[in-house]
């Protein structure tokens, strides 16, 4: 006997929360009165919060990520000009945790970049008149 209580109950339930379902999804209004229709507005206002607050939460730990890797990248960086160039002229400042460098390939924003090392190739050119020596090494990429 007491099952069939329980299961009349559990049928009672699931017709009460698919009743609540359709309303919430915007169906079988007509019959609510102006009171019921105000406490749906409010349910779906403080759902609609909660949507908001959980994705403001994963884009703040998204961009968290996306800052971690950039300082890793600018590290990354700051060595790679140490073993070009020498640690005399890399400036200490470039390892603060906001790096003041942008790289573009100057076609696709989002297009992957290829960094590669090479040896100089014998010059016999007189020094520019900018102070870099001839003999220097050209990365091909240019900080700014």
């Amino acid at each position: 006997m007491f099952i069939f209580l329980e299961a009349a109950s559990l049928r009672q339930q699931l017709q009460y929360l698919q009743e609540c379902h359709r309303q919430l999804m915007g169906e079988e209004l007509s019959g609510l009165s102006t009171k019921d229709l105000q406490n749906l507005e409010s349910k779906l206002e403080m759902s609609l919060k909660g949507v908001r607050l959980k994705k403001g939460n994963l884009i703040h730990q998204e961009n968290i990520e996306l800052y971690k890797k950039l300082d890793v990248i600018g590290k990354e960086n700051v060595e790679l000009q140490r073993k070009a160039y020498g640690a005399r002229n890399v400036n200490e400042e470039n390892e603060s945790s906001e790096p003041s460098f942008t790289i573009t390939n100057g076609y696709q924003l989002h297009a992957p970049i290829h960094l590669q090392l090479s040896q100089p190739q014998n010059q016999t050119e007189p020094q520019p008149q900018n102070n870099i020596p001839a003999n220097a090494i050209k990365l091909g990429l240019h900080l700014h």
